[in-house]
């Protein structure tokens, strides 16, 4: 009997590293035998993955060509594809953060506001996205297609105003422009075409990898801990304990001892550990976490 595949587009480029990384903590292991190649091993042998750019993985799995991908909300805005939205996997430490498309001007242009740009010139890679926009405002612009160095393409005057894709500005601000208005915000999608989302085994292996990844994106920022208290100091020892749910507390086998473990956020623990510390917990471990599944 042929064994079932199901088609997973992975995005090329920027979301790459992280995406491998995030497949890999929650347990599938992938690799590429050279940089230039677009067809990654995994092991897993009911998957067979892609390597595409984020920008087209949306009309290929709603054409059916793969049957769920990882790319941005954007791409799928831009390309008005009708895909399943399985799962979002934003996760800021990583690559695979919430990104904005922005409407940038020369600082010194006196363009206030969209109203301003009636009859300019704008560039982007976000075509369709930008044309809808100025649609809605009833703002008349010519829009182009920009090939990359858009910020460039403003501060040189070639066009009036740009729509590009930013996190925190700055590269924006280094080459003088001013942020006027935010046209859409983007997330990391794991997307599925809708007629492989309805076949049943295909939508069960996606919903696995989709809570997998969730799981690992979850764990990303906590940490597991362990410690062992006297019964004496249990009530004070839990006081200080902030959980997903409550710890879990087992007896030893030293009567009147007690081990206790949690799960909390990361950025807590170095304060959280001498506190735990001061109110009887012995034997303190940290570890971390691969996955956490609610």
């Amino acid at each position: 009997m042929k064994e079932k595949i199901l088609k997973l587009g992975l995005p090329k480029g920027s979301l790459q590293e992280s995406t491998f990384k995030m497949l890999k903590k929650a347990g599938f292991n992938v690799n590429l035998s050279s940089s230039r190649s677009y067809f990654p091993s995994i092991d897993d042998s009911q998957i067979q993955p892609v390597l595409l750019r984020a920008q087209e993985m949306s009309r290929y799995v709603q054409d059916g060509a793969l049957d769920c991908g990882i790319t941005g909300n954007d791409w799928i805005l831009e390309n008005k594809s009708n895909v399943v939205r399985i799962a979002d996997l934003t996760y800021a430490k990583q690559s695979l953060n919430k990104v904005r498309w922005v409407l940038a001007v020369p600082a010194d242009s006196g363009i206030k506001n969209v109203k301003d740009l009636n009859g300019k010139r704008i560039a982007t890679e976000l075509v369709n996205v930008t044309k809808e926009y100025f649609r809605k405002n009833k703002v008349k612009v010519e829009v182009e297609f920009s090939w990359g160095a858009t910020e460039v393409k403003v501060s040189g005057g070639l066009v009036d105003a740009i729509v590009e894709l930013t996190e925190t500005g700055s590269s924006l601000r280094a080459n003088k422009l001013v942020e006027i208005a935010t046209l859409c915000e983007s997330t990391t999608q794991f997307i599925a075409n809708a007629s492989a989302y309805k076949d049943s085994w295909k939508k069960a292996k996606m919903e696995q990898i989709a809570l997998l990844l969730k799981g690992a994106i979850t764990a990303e920022d906590k940490v597991g801990l362990k410690m062992n208290v006297k019964k004496e100091n249990l009530k004070a020892v839990l006081a200080q304990l902030p959980a997903l749910k409550k710890p879990t507390i087992s007896g030893l086998s030293d009567d009147g001892w007690f081990a206790i473990e949690t799960i909390i956020d990361e950025k807590i623990v170095r304060v959280l550990i001498p506190a735990l510390k001061a109110s009887g917990a012995q034997g303190i471990i940290e570890y971390p976490l691969n996955k956490v599944i609610y």
